[in-house]
């Protein structure tokens, strides 16, 4: 059964333990300065924005039929069965199609790094596929955000909804959003006033972009063969310079 994050920002108070927990997992550096940063960013795959006296909390959205995977040539991104959407670092050639791709804006790059790789939150892929929660929700003691099975969360949101109407707005974030997400929002407010695409479309990204691909599939086949090459290659250097010892 697939498994999903729910995250109820009217039940979060911007202690920012999340953000440490996923920091501590990942070993990235967390301090105050970086705390202060509301936006995520190669060292920092999670973050809380501050609307007012509002919170809301940005990470991957782990896509049910994630564009990010679509578009890469080289299979680095891919989406597990459990839900989590995971990133194979030795496959990835930087060609960072999937930032483009991305209609949450999410997955970043390490710019400054000698070998730089794509980052983003992977949903603890360590931890949840065996029943085991993500570090964020292990770390918030609000119950603000929680891990479960996917069709468990959705109907725990619709009855928090059913049950305090004056306090949620009528709505989850992440059922149906590009075709659906693993992570679900609730919150107290429309969902664009903290932060959130409410502009995106209803269907799976990678749908549109195969219906409009099947009409020319010599660049397609094309296209894959030369980026294929470029990866090959740019590994293949790398093999012969660690045999050599020049990295």
């Amino acid at each position: 059964m697939s498994k999903a994050i729910l995250y109820d920002s009217t039940l979060c108070v911007g202690c920012r333990q999340c953000e440490e927990a996923c920091s501590t997992r990942w070993k990235l550096p967390y301090n105050e300065k970086i705390a202060a940063e509301e936006k995520i960013s190669s060292h920092k795959l999670t973050t809380i924005r501050t609307f007012g006296e509002k919170f809301s909390r940005k990470l991957c959205m782990h896509c049910q039929d994630p564009a990010c995977a679509s578009v890469c040539p080289v299979a680095a991104l891919q989406k597990t069965a459990a839900g989590p959407v995971v990133y194979d670092e030795d496959r990835c050639m930087g060609c960072r199609y999937c930032m483009v791709a991305c209609p949450f804006q999410v997955p970043t790059y390490e710019w400054e790094a000698r070998l730089p790789k794509v980052r983003k939150c992977d949903m603890c892929s360590d931890r949840v596929p065996g029943g085991g929660v993500t570090r964020c929700s292990e770390a918030c003691a609000y119950g603000a955000t929680i891990t479960g099975n996917r069709d468990e969360l959705i109907a725990e949101a619709r009855k928090r909804i059913a049950d305090k109407p004056k306090d949620y707005y009528p709505k989850i974030y992440g059922v149906e959003e590009v075709g659906g997400t693993s992570v679900l929002i609730l919150a107290s407010v429309p969902f664009d006033q903290i932060g959130y695409n409410t502009k995106v479309i209803k269907t799976a990204l990678p749908a549109l972009t195969w219906n409009a691909l099947q009409h020319v599939p010599d660049v397609v086949v094309m296209g894959s063969v030369l980026m294929g090459g470029i990866h090959w290659i740019s590994h293949r250097k790398e093999e012969v310079a660690r045999k050599e010892g020049r990295s």
